[in-house]
């Protein structure tokens, strides 16, 4: 499976243009089989009111699981998970926040006899509030619950967290990082037009075996959003 992490940005581009079809252009370049994605306008007026996630999953042929982290009356922004497999939502939730409201979403996604449990974030801009909210995340009512029979787990998003981090260190005690992982050195995707930090991340548990991974950095994706995707091809096992 191809697997993406995207932060679009409410699919305003780094031309302050709002174009949600270009972000599923992007999303169609890298040719992903799922794709975790932060920063999506649902019913904001500041978008022009449409469901982005399901505006990008419909582009793609896809279907949409959304969790609205930031809710304000009919106006939310939150996280999603798109793909054209077969799903079950599991979980949507917040995470604990003394900022901007942040949450997460677990979405099961069978492969022949296996249960891939995916599990999409987008966590704080301050360490303390980071840690917290990855305490949470690795605690049992997120990647420490009881898992079906079978289950692999993947971990994606926006952490913003670089690799020194503790927020970070706190995962990569528990998953592997697919970028170390695939060997080489591990890419920026923030920002887009010239990437200096590597805050968007994904990890695996066991169980997967990480053949390749990528940062996608087309002229239409430096564009697109002020993050670039990265990608990762696994052997779910």
């Amino acid at each position: 499976l191809r697997i993406a992490t995207y932060n679009v940005h409410s699919c305003f581009g780094t031309d302050r243009k709002l174009d949600p079809a270009r972000i599923a252009a992007v999303i169609a370049e890298c040719e992903a089989d799922i794709v975790a994605l932060q920063e999506v306008d649902v019913a904001r007026a500041r978008s022009g009111g449409i469901d982005q996630a399901q505006t990008i999953a419909s582009h793609l042929q896809m279907m949409s699981h959304f969790h609205p982290a930031l809710h304000l009356e009919e106006e939310r922004y939150g996280d999603a998970l798109l793909t054209a497999l077969p799903t079950r939502l599991v979980k949507a939730d917040g995470l604990p926040s003394r900022g901007e409201p942040r949450g997460a979403l677990w979405v099961e996604v069978p492969v022949e006899a296996i249960k891939l449990q995916i599990f999409v974030t987008h966590l704080g801009l301050l360490g303390a509030e980071r840690v917290r909210q990855t305490e949470a995340l690795i605690g049992p009512g997120w990647l420490g619950a009881p898992m079906p029979e079978g289950s692999r787990v993947l971990l994606a998003g926006d952490l913003n967290a670089i690799a020194r981090s503790a927020s970070y260190r706190m995962v990569a005690r528990r998953l592997r990082d697919v970028q170390v992982e695939a060997g080489g050195r591990p890419r920026p995707t923030f920002p887009s037009r010239l990437p200096l930090l590597r805050i968007d991340h994904m990890f695996v548990g066991e169980g997967i075996r990480v053949h390749r991974a990528f940062v996608h950095d087309s002229p239409l994706a430096r564009r697109a959003s002020d993050h670039l995707p990265l990608c990762a091809d696994l052997e779910i096992g």
